[in-house]
């Protein structure tokens, strides 16, 4: 538990920053799996959302600390009822977390209004590492930030075990936009229980038989269990959604307005 402590008080900030660093410079001087121009330009406008967001999360995340130190003090959720060991509640409560951030996921794909936000994340037709920054903050913020609320109050999961979801989360966030090739034999293996980076660019086909599959972050186990799980080789995916592949549809400030008002969906 100490190990675990002192890793979770490394600043999750100096984390992203480090995976992003050896994630980019790989994707600078591997064999990717696409080339596209103009990387200065992209990686400009996802990291304003990132700039964005950390603005925002200087309030959400009090809020969030708030509300599951409330509920831990009030002892609500199903592992105050049962008697686990301390390790079993942090390994089941990880997995809790991203079992109910993928129905939160599902739900932004199904709802018009939480679509409307979520298509920013998904409007990126050319895809790498700093993918992973471009999400609106509305829905980063108030919605899947509210999951892990959600998820403290049905199972009684306190801050340690959010620290610990993060944690081992981040990496595949990261990892699972990377513009870099992996081998199939992962999906077949590993992919049978996690999120490989192949299993996750199938949710960012264009064809929306495939963006509606494979919603789960960390355990792919979810969309097996909830019959959402597809699979497309990675070298036939198409990237983005069409009615995004206007230049100035690639901007901030577009991207940023673009839940306001109506696209039309081009299939």
């Amino acid at each position: 538990m100490e190990t675990l402590n002192k890793l979770l008080s490394i600043d999750l900030n100096y984390i992203v920053i480090a995976l992003f660093v050896v994630f980019y410079s790989l994707e600078q001087i591997l064999e990717t799996q696409f080339n596209f121009k103009k990387r200065g330009q992209h990686f400009f406008h996802s990291a304003l959302f990132q700039i964005v967001f950390l603005i925002g999360n200087l309030f959400w995340a009090s809020v969030t600390i708030f509300s599951i130190e409330w509920l831990n003090r009030n002892e609500i959720g199903l592992f105050y009822l049962i008697q686990l060991p301390v390790w079993l509640k942090l390994v089941l409560g990880v997995a809790m977390i991203d079992m109910v951030t993928y129905w939160f996921h599902r739900m932004s794909h199904k709802v018009p209004v939480l679509w409307r936000f979520h298509r920013v994340h998904h409007s990126d037709t050319t895809m790498d590492s700093t993918t992973y920054f471009r999400s609106h903050p509305v829905e980063i913020l108030f919605w899947f930030g509210s999951s892990n609320i959600l998820a403290a109050g049905i199972f009684g999961l306190d801050l340690l075990t959010l620290g610990l979801y993060f944690l081992v989360a981040t990496p595949f966030f990261i990892l699972e936009h990377t513009n870099l090739r992996f081998p199939a034999w992962l999906d077949k293996t590993l992919g049978l229980v996690i999120t490989t980076p192949n299993l996750h660019k199938v949710h960012h086909e264009q064809d929306q038989y495939y963006t509606d599959s494979n919603f789960a972050d960390v355990f792919i186990l979810w969309d097996r269990l909830f019959g959402t799980y597809k699979y497309k080789p990675v070298e036939q995916i198409k990237f983005g959604l069409k009615e995004f592949e206007e230049n100035k549809k690639q901007t901030f400030w577009y991207l940023f307005i673009s839940p306001l008002f109506k696209i039309k969906k081009v299939t």
